[in-house]
């Protein structure tokens, strides 16, 4: 086993901490970040910024530790999911959506979730642990990596990332905020100028709910938030999202308008539209009663089925009826399109199902390797 450090799994204050214990300069610390990340650089020989001497110090002290690309699947409308499997054996997912002016990524914060939501895969699937910082933040980078073009410039393989990836959600494998120390650290490298310098509009964490963290999270976080509603009233909620039983809408709704009120921000609610379930005018009019002081928008999503579930989606006619409804009533109401369906990609869908087979990502990335070794 290498005694390096991954250096992947270091944030901005850790690697400062780490230039100055080893008599570095601590802005060394953004050089380095600003290299791997934004220019998907892991060869400290090529980082010209820095100094031969210390360059040699971080070759003998940091290596790039990546998850293994098991599969690469990509939909018949152009939605890509890749299987990583980490260290350990587990696998997690990550789904990438182009759109003709964003390209969204969907990366997950823990191998399966401990939620049990019972309309999810995932939540089928059942918790196997936390991600480290790392395997988290090297979803991000190696879906720059795969979906970067390479073009040959001077007889050098030159890698373009601009805007590959506009948005990052939160809202694959895992409850974010049951690992909210690591999640947070990513999305501070996300929001990061010098990093990835993304929007804090287009960073989203997507939450059922865990109100004591969420409430951290609302004084804190810079991020977008979107909240796994689901249903207007708590006994509904609580059999579709069980943590429901834990903090009740009340107390959760609560610390979303506090969220609105004082942060000046807006919620999105996420809203999974299950046939003869949680399609219903009561529903929808239970929705307009509970959200009506809330600075929100309303994101409806046609169920996505997955092996053995019992529930259907809504048909078209209940979705229109459900929205009209709530747009009636003065709320921001979308229906998500769904996107990558064939490869089990969509909203829901995500279990992190071991495929062992050769996959296009795994060919891509050798050569890539092989074309930064030459």
């Amino acid at each position: 086993m290498s005694s390096k450090l991954n250096l992947l799994n270091f944030d901005k204050a850790a690697l400062q901490e780490w230039f100055v214990a080893n008599d570095e300069k601590p802005f060394r610390a953004i050089q380095i970040l600003k290299w791997l990340h934004q220019h998907g650089e892991f060869d400290f020989d090529a980082m010209t910024d820095v100094g031969k001497k210390l360059r040699e110090k971080l070759k003998n002290s940091f290596e790039i530790v990546l998850p293994e690309v098991v599969v690469d699947n990509i939909s018949s409308d152009g939605t890509r999911k890749w299987l990583f499997r980490l260290a350990d054996g587990n696998c997690v997912e990550t789904v990438y959506i182009p759109e003709k002016n964003r390209a969204t990524l969907c990366i997950s914060s823990q191998v399966g979730c401990g939620l049990n939501c019972s309309f999810c895969a995932t939540g089928a699937q059942g918790f196997n642990r936390n991600l480290e910082l790392h395997e988290i933040i090297a979803q991000i980078w190696l879906a720059h990596q795969l979906v970067a073009d390479y073009q040959q410039v001077e007889g050098k393989i030159v890698k373009h990332l601009e805007k590959i990836i506009s948005n990052v959600v939160f809202m694959g494998m895992g409850e974010p905020l049951l690992n909210y120390t690591n999640a947070q650290k990513v999305i501070d490298l996300l929001l990061d100028d010098n990093i990835y310098n993304l929007s804090k509009y287009k960073v989203t964490l997507s939450t059922s709910g865990v109100v004591p963290v969420l409430e951290q999270f609302c004084k804190t976080s810079d991020a977008a938030l979107a909240i796994s509603l689901h249903a207007g009233n708590d006994e509904l909620r609580n059999k579709l999202v069980p943590i429901n039983k834990k903090y009740n809408l009340q107390h959760l709704l609560s610390v979303c308008e506090n969220y609105c009120n004082t942060r000046d921000r807006s919620v999105t609610f996420e809203y999974v539209m299950l046939d003869g379930v949680n399609d219903t005018k009561e529903c929808a009019r239970q929705l307009v009663k509970i959200l009506q002081n809330i600075d929100c928008k309303i994101n409806l999503i046609p169920f996505n089925s997955f092996e053995n579930t019992l529930y259907k989606r809504s048909t078209d006619e209940n979705i229109d009826i459900f929205s009209n409804i709530l747009y009636k009533a003065g709320f921001i109401v979308t229906v998500r399109k769904t996107r990558g369906e064939d490869i089990a990609a969509a909203c829901g869908q995500l279990a992190g199902k071991f495929q062992d087979r050769t996959s296009r990502s795994r060919l891509l990335l050798e050569k890539y390797k092989k074309e930064v070794a030459a």
